[in-house]
């Protein structure tokens, strides 16, 4: 039996490293956002205030964009977010805060990361638990589009 429990212990930490590949940039990403008071941005297109959810992130979101991508959203059509896109997710369930998700555009890729509402990293780097939806998405954006 301790054989057993060792290797689930060792299957769960393979599996935790898989999904938080880069702890210490989604804690240096948690601090930009505490600095920035990230609830001060403006609000995601269609998400101008608490809005119902169907997705893992709570039963009710509040969206938030960096200035970076509020003016991507002005400027015209694009074809992908420009690098420094900031998105941040408040999920809530039952009306309590839930968990904070952040995407941030890196060059051509999406640096993700989920925290507790402590903000104890979760995930963070380019895992399957975020990739597998939001690789549906425009440019790996759910929430609203690109403009075109």
């Amino acid at each position: 039996m301790p054989a057993r429990r060792a290797a689930l212990a060792g299957f769960l930490a393979v599996l935790a490293a898989c999904s938080n590949q880069n702890p210490e940039s989604a804690e240096a990403l948690w601090d930009e956002l505490q600095a920035a008071d990230y609830h001060d941005w403006a609000r995601a297109p269609g998400y101008e205030a608490r809005t119902p959810s169907a997705t893992v992130h709570g039963d009710e979101v509040e969206i938030f964009i960096n200035e970076v991508l509020a003016d991507a959203l002005a400027g015209g059509p694009l074809t992908a977010w420009p690098d420094g896109a900031i998105i941040v997710k408040d999920g809530f369930m039952a009306g309590e805060p839930h968990i904070v998700v952040a995407m941030q555009k890196r060059g051509d890729a999406w640096f993700f990361a989920e925290y507790e509402t402590s903000g104890e990293v979760v995930y963070s780097g380019d895992p399957h638990a975020c990739t597998r939806c939001h690789d549906d998405g425009d440019d790996g954006v759910l929430a609203f589009d690109l403009p075109r």
